[in-house]
């Protein structure tokens, strides 16, 4: 399955949102959904980049 964004965006959307963007406003102007965007918190929640590709390889 194709994934449509990558790990590296994924914590960047967690990184604005973390920084004062509301919710909302960020799922809009991304095209993703609220619950895309707090499964991927529960997921990445904290994590730098390479922590997510590390997750990654491991789950592969």
């Amino acid at each position: 399955m194709k994934k449509r964004y990558t790990e590296e965006q994924i914590i960047g959307f967690l990184k604005e949102a973390a920084a004062g963007t509301p919710v909302k406003q960020l799922c809009r102007k991304h095209g993703f959904s609220d619950a895309s965007f707090y499964l991927w918190r529960r997921k990445f929640g904290g994590m730098d980049v390479p922590d997510a590709k590390r997750l990654n390889v491991m789950t592969q």
